[in-house]
Protein backbone atom coordinates (compact mmCIF):
# COMPACT_ATOMS: atom_id res chain seq x y z
CA UNK A 1 0.00 0.00 0.00
CA UNK A 2 1.47 3.41 -1.08
CA UNK A 3 2.26 6.02 1.51
CA UNK A 4 -0.26 8.76 2.85
CA UNK A 5 -0.56 11.89 1.10
CA UNK A 6 -0.59 15.64 2.57
CA UNK A 7 -0.92 18.30 0.69
CA UNK A 8 0.33 21.85 2.01
CA UNK A 9 -1.35 24.96 0.39
CA UNK A 10 0.78 28.08 1.37
CA UNK A 11 4.20 26.32 1.79
CA UNK A 12 6.49 28.82 3.22
CA UNK A 13 9.48 29.33 6.15
CA UNK A 14 7.15 28.97 9.27
CA UNK A 15 3.74 26.96 10.46
CA UNK A 16 2.62 25.71 6.74
CA UNK A 17 6.65 23.80 7.21
CA UNK A 18 6.56 22.84 10.30
CA UNK A 19 3.29 21.04 9.35
CA UNK A 20 5.37 19.47 6.76
CA UNK A 21 7.84 18.06 8.52
CA UNK A 22 5.25 16.80 10.80
CA UNK A 23 3.59 14.47 8.64
CA UNK A 24 6.94 13.43 7.03
CA UNK A 25 7.96 12.23 10.29
CA UNK A 26 4.55 10.62 10.92
CA UNK A 27 4.94 9.09 7.52
CA UNK A 28 3.16 10.46 4.73
CA UNK A 29 4.61 11.66 1.46
CA UNK A 30 4.27 15.50 1.00
CA UNK A 31 3.02 18.07 -1.75
CA UNK A 32 3.88 21.70 -1.42
CA UNK A 33 2.06 24.63 -3.14
CA UNK A 34 3.97 28.15 -2.68
CA UNK A 35 5.35 31.22 -3.88
CA UNK A 36 8.70 30.68 -3.55
CA UNK A 37 10.81 28.74 -5.08
CA UNK A 38 13.71 29.01 -3.05
CA UNK A 39 11.75 27.94 0.05
CA UNK A 40 10.38 24.97 -1.44
CA UNK A 41 13.14 23.55 -2.73
CA UNK A 42 15.29 23.85 0.76
CA UNK A 43 11.88 22.67 2.58
CA UNK A 44 11.92 19.28 0.54
CA UNK A 45 15.26 18.99 0.84
CA UNK A 46 14.72 18.45 4.91
CA UNK A 47 11.47 16.59 3.92
CA UNK A 48 13.69 14.22 1.60
CA UNK A 49 16.13 13.68 4.12
CA UNK A 50 13.54 12.76 6.57
CA UNK A 51 12.43 9.63 4.07
CA UNK A 52 9.28 11.61 2.01
CA UNK A 53 9.19 11.66 -0.91
CA UNK A 54 8.36 15.15 -2.40
CA UNK A 55 6.80 16.86 -4.83
CA UNK A 56 6.22 21.28 -5.20
CA UNK A 57 4.80 23.57 -7.19
CA UNK A 58 5.55 27.40 -7.42
CA UNK A 59 1.90 28.78 -7.94
CA UNK A 60 -0.13 32.29 -7.12
CA UNK A 61 -2.85 30.50 -5.18
CA UNK A 62 -5.25 32.95 -6.16
CA UNK A 63 -5.00 32.02 -9.84
CA UNK A 64 -7.67 29.53 -9.68
CA UNK A 65 -6.67 27.47 -12.63
CA UNK A 66 -2.98 27.34 -12.05
CA UNK A 67 -3.57 26.41 -8.49
CA UNK A 68 -6.85 23.22 -9.53
CA UNK A 69 -3.85 22.15 -12.19
CA UNK A 70 -1.48 21.76 -9.96
CA UNK A 71 -3.54 19.64 -7.12
CA UNK A 72 -4.71 17.77 -9.57
CA UNK A 73 -1.50 16.78 -10.85
CA UNK A 74 -0.32 15.94 -7.76
CA UNK A 75 -3.80 13.47 -6.96
CA UNK A 76 -3.01 11.94 -10.42
CA UNK A 77 0.63 11.14 -9.63
CA UNK A 78 -0.05 10.16 -6.03
CA UNK A 79 -3.16 8.63 -6.28
CA UNK A 80 -4.81 9.77 -3.50
CA UNK A 81 -4.88 12.96 -1.37
CA UNK A 82 -5.50 12.09 2.46
CA UNK A 83 -4.64 15.50 3.73
CA UNK A 84 -5.02 18.78 2.98
CA UNK A 85 -3.54 21.50 4.83
CA UNK A 86 -4.51 24.85 3.88
CA UNK A 87 -2.58 27.87 5.70
CA UNK A 88 -2.55 31.16 3.77
CA UNK A 89 -3.30 34.63 4.67
CA UNK A 90 -2.68 38.24 3.61
CA UNK A 91 -1.58 40.56 6.09
CA UNK A 92 -1.52 44.28 5.20
CA UNK A 93 -1.72 46.81 7.34
CA UNK A 94 -4.30 49.00 6.88
CA UNK A 95 -7.31 49.84 9.41
CA UNK A 96 -11.12 50.17 8.07
CA UNK A 97 -10.80 53.63 6.89
CA UNK A 98 -7.89 52.87 4.26
CA UNK A 99 -8.33 49.47 3.55
CA UNK A 100 -10.23 49.58 0.40
CA UNK A 101 -12.74 47.01 -1.40
CA UNK A 102 -10.42 46.00 -4.28
CA UNK A 103 -7.91 45.51 -1.20
CA UNK A 104 -10.23 43.55 0.92
CA UNK A 105 -11.76 41.29 -1.60
CA UNK A 106 -7.91 40.08 -2.55
CA UNK A 107 -7.02 39.57 0.87
CA UNK A 108 -10.06 37.74 1.00
CA UNK A 109 -9.38 35.68 -2.40
CA UNK A 110 -6.04 34.36 -0.87
CA UNK A 111 -7.42 33.67 2.78
CA UNK A 112 -10.34 32.01 2.01
CA UNK A 113 -11.30 31.68 -1.87
CA UNK A 114 -7.80 29.83 -1.89
CA UNK A 115 -9.39 27.22 0.17
CA UNK A 116 -12.68 26.73 -2.31
CA UNK A 117 -10.33 26.44 -5.27
CA UNK A 118 -8.18 23.35 -3.45
CA UNK A 119 -10.10 21.52 -1.85
CA UNK A 120 -12.53 21.07 -5.06
CA UNK A 121 -9.46 20.04 -7.29
CA UNK A 122 -8.73 17.49 -4.31
CA UNK A 123 -11.69 15.98 -3.54
CA UNK A 124 -12.05 13.82 -6.52
CA UNK A 125 -8.61 12.10 -4.74
CA UNK A 126 -10.24 12.04 -1.46
CA UNK A 127 -11.68 9.04 0.42
CA UNK A 128 -13.18 8.11 3.35
CA UNK A 129 -10.53 9.37 6.46
CA UNK A 130 -9.85 12.06 4.25
CA UNK A 131 -8.66 14.95 6.75
CA UNK A 132 -8.72 18.84 5.14
CA UNK A 133 -7.16 21.45 8.10
CA UNK A 134 -6.77 24.93 7.96
CA UNK A 135 -4.49 26.68 9.99
CA UNK A 136 -6.59 29.15 12.11
CA UNK A 137 -6.13 32.53 14.00
CA UNK A 138 -7.98 34.28 16.99
CA UNK A 139 -8.20 37.22 14.69
CA UNK A 140 -11.20 35.85 13.68
CA UNK A 141 -12.91 36.73 17.16
CA UNK A 142 -10.55 38.93 18.04
CA UNK A 143 -9.21 41.08 14.81
CA UNK A 144 -6.81 44.23 15.18
CA UNK A 145 -7.72 47.20 13.24
CA UNK A 146 -4.69 47.47 12.03
CA UNK A 147 -4.82 44.72 10.08
CA UNK A 148 -8.47 44.97 9.20
CA UNK A 149 -8.84 42.19 6.64
CA UNK A 150 -7.10 39.68 8.65
CA UNK A 151 -9.77 39.11 11.27
CA UNK A 152 -12.27 39.06 7.65
CA UNK A 153 -10.33 36.57 6.17
CA UNK A 154 -10.15 34.24 9.44
CA UNK A 155 -13.56 34.57 10.67
CA UNK A 156 -13.98 33.22 6.93
CA UNK A 157 -12.10 30.39 6.51
CA UNK A 158 -13.33 29.11 9.77
CA UNK A 159 -17.31 29.57 8.64
CA UNK A 160 -16.05 28.01 4.72
CA UNK A 161 -14.35 25.17 7.31
CA UNK A 162 -17.76 24.45 8.94
CA UNK A 163 -19.39 24.58 5.59
CA UNK A 164 -16.81 22.06 4.11
CA UNK A 165 -17.14 20.13 7.34
CA UNK A 166 -20.80 19.28 7.00
CA UNK A 167 -20.81 18.81 3.17
CA UNK A 168 -18.05 15.97 3.49
CA UNK A 169 -18.96 14.41 6.84
CA UNK A 170 -21.38 11.97 4.95
CA UNK A 171 -18.33 10.60 2.67
CA UNK A 172 -16.11 10.08 6.11
CA UNK A 173 -14.52 12.98 5.11
CA UNK A 174 -13.81 15.90 8.13
CA UNK A 175 -12.41 19.26 7.86
CA UNK A 176 -10.93 21.26 10.89
CA UNK A 177 -10.20 24.90 11.76
CA UNK A 178 -7.35 24.90 14.45
CA UNK A 179 -7.74 28.21 15.86
CA UNK A 180 -4.23 29.76 17.19
CA UNK A 181 -5.46 31.77 20.35
CA UNK A 182 -1.63 33.34 20.61
CA UNK A 183 1.04 35.35 19.03
CA UNK A 184 3.58 32.90 16.99
CA UNK A 185 7.25 33.17 18.77
CA UNK A 186 10.50 31.24 18.71
CA UNK A 187 10.18 29.93 21.78
CA UNK A 188 7.51 28.33 24.31
CA UNK A 189 3.74 27.45 23.61
CA UNK A 190 3.60 29.01 20.29
CA UNK A 191 6.39 28.22 17.78
CA UNK A 192 5.56 26.53 14.17
CA UNK A 193 6.64 22.89 15.80
CA UNK A 194 3.81 23.73 18.39
CA UNK A 195 1.55 24.98 16.51
CA UNK A 196 1.88 22.00 13.92
CA UNK A 197 1.68 19.75 16.87
CA UNK A 198 -1.87 20.86 17.98
CA UNK A 199 -2.80 21.18 13.70
CA UNK A 200 -1.60 16.76 13.87
CA UNK A 201 -3.70 15.89 16.85
CA UNK A 202 -6.52 17.45 15.41
CA UNK A 203 -6.00 15.53 12.32
CA UNK A 204 -5.77 12.19 14.26
CA UNK A 205 -9.06 12.90 16.13
CA UNK A 206 -11.47 9.77 15.55
CA UNK A 207 -14.91 11.23 13.79
CA UNK A 208 -16.62 10.01 17.47
CA UNK A 209 -14.67 12.97 18.64
CA UNK A 210 -14.61 15.66 15.87
CA UNK A 211 -15.36 18.80 16.03
CA UNK A 212 -14.93 21.46 12.92
CA UNK A 213 -13.04 24.52 14.65
CA UNK A 214 -10.07 23.01 17.88
CA UNK A 215 -8.79 26.12 19.56
CA UNK A 216 -4.98 25.65 20.37
CA UNK A 217 -4.24 28.04 23.59
CA UNK A 218 -0.85 26.68 24.31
Amino acid sequence: MSRPVVVVVGAGPGVSASVARRFADEGYDVALLGQDQQVLDQLAADLGARGATVGHACVDVTDEQAARDAVRRFGEHTGRIDVLHFNPSAFREKDPLSLTVAELVEDVALGVGALLTTVQAARPFMSAGGRISVTGSMAADDPSERAASLGVQKAGVRNLVHSIDKTLSDDGIRAVSVTVRGALAREGAFTPDRVADAIWDAVATDDADWRSEVPYSG
